[in-house]
């Protein structure tokens, strides 16, 4: 048996504007980054390359194939600052409270049981610094183009009123691109 997520293997990496996604996130040298549900990491590797050496990326995916595969694009790139962790992201995380900067969910929500949101969200809250961003990257509620069907798509308002009880606030949402739209929250203090 494998514990393949549904989506594991897909990226909405490509579906994005990637300038304007990386220009939205403000990252900083010193940026320490995670990346939940990060598969075989495609915008882990982005962020850890924009980050260079005095930032970190923390990299987490129940998939082991995926996270396997990251590492070995980890040691075929020797990058020092990606870790990566195999862990269920709706369960507790062995990770220190308050210690991210920013927390990426791309196109992973959708796909997360109703009741798996919750302490997915009450995880990403403890992790996160205080006034720490939330960045999630979501399929646009339209009934066509890649993604999920149109009944599990979140419009920016859904996935608003989903997070924002959490202790967290909007500060921004943008479109991506032609099927994607990002919008980001900041952890209340």
């Amino acid at each position: 048996m494998t514990d393949r997520p549904v989506a594991a293997g897909k990226s909405s990496f490509d579906l994005i504007d990637r300038d304007k996604f990386f220009s939205q996130l403000k990252l900083t040298q010193n940026t320490v980054f995670l990346d939940l549900a990060s598969g075989v990491g495609r915008y882990s590797l982005e962020v850890a390359k924009r980050l260079g050496a005095n930032g970190e990326v923390h990299a987490v995916d129940l998939w082991a194939e995926g996270i396997e595969a990251l590492n070995e694009t980890i040691r075929e790139h020797h990058l020092t600052n990606i870790h990566t962790i195999i862990a269920d992201i709706t369960k507790p995380l062995p990770l220190t409270d308050s210690f991210y900067d920013i927390c990426l969910l791309a196109t992973v929500f959708h796909d997360l049981a109703e009741l798996d949101r919750k302490p997915l969200l009450q995880e990403v809250y403890r992790l996160l610094k205080p006034n720490g961003i939330l960045a999630v990257v979501e399929f646009k509620k339209i009934d066509h183009g890649p993604g999920p069907p149109v009944h599990i798509r979140l419009s920016e308002q859904e996935l608003e009123e989903q997070i924002v009880p959490h202790g967290f606030f909007r500060f921004s949402c943008d479109e991506l691109g032609q099927y994607t739209y990002t919008c980001s929250f900041r952890k209340k203090t």
